[in-house]
């Protein structure tokens, strides 16, 4: 498919979806306006597991796309918590190379070994030990609300999504042109 014809698949796409679009973002807020001082990651995420790795309760933002659906670049926070066992579905902050830190989630388990991926990603995967993760989200926090990562309607739908993987492409591009 040419660009050209892609951008205008977009457009029209984005119009038809204005009344979801305005619906979603009064339940989810939009991004905040408000000037934040940001960092690169490898600058403080070292400093954020250290406090983690010391039981010290940690809350961030958000930066990147690859955790889309479920968590939004610069609107959303994530409180992160130390814990001693990590299951399939957590959402993870893993350091998987010297000062290289991701926000994904575990998708699959083998004693020690962990596999990682973003909600928002089709193929790329992280591999890592437990022992490199510094801590786990245990509430999503949104301008208008707070969601527990343990709430049972939010881990039906991470299940649901993870089960459509092989749809990812066309769903998020519909949740593009909605937000």
């Amino acid at each position: 498919m040419s660009n050209g014809l892609k951008s205008i698949i977009k457009r029209i796409t984005r119009v038809l979806m204005t009344p979801l679009r305005r619906r979603y973002q009064k339940r989810n807020g939009t991004t905040s306006n408000q000037p934040r001082h940001e960092l690169p990651n490898d600058a403080w995420l070292g400093e954020v597991s250290q406090m983690l790795r010391e039981g010290k309760p940690y809350a961030i933002y958000v930066k990147g796309f690859s955790m889309r659906p479920f968590i939004e670049h610069t609107r959303d926070r994530v409180f992160l918590e130390k814990r001693d066992t990590y299951n399939v579905g957590d959402a993870v902050l893993a350091q998987i190379a010297p000062g290289h830190y991701v926000l994904h989630r575990i998708i699959e388990k083998q004693g020690e070994n962990l596999t990682l991926q973003g909600d928002g990603n089709l193929k790329g995967v992280e591999l890592c030990k437990e022992s490199d993760v510094s801590g786990v989200v245990t509430q999503y926090i949104r301008p208008n609300r707070i969601i527990p990562a343990n709430d049972p309607k939010l881990i039906r739908r991470i299940k649901l999504w993870r089960k459509l993987k092989p749809f990812r492409r066309i769903l998020l591009f519909i949740y593009n042109a909605i937000r």
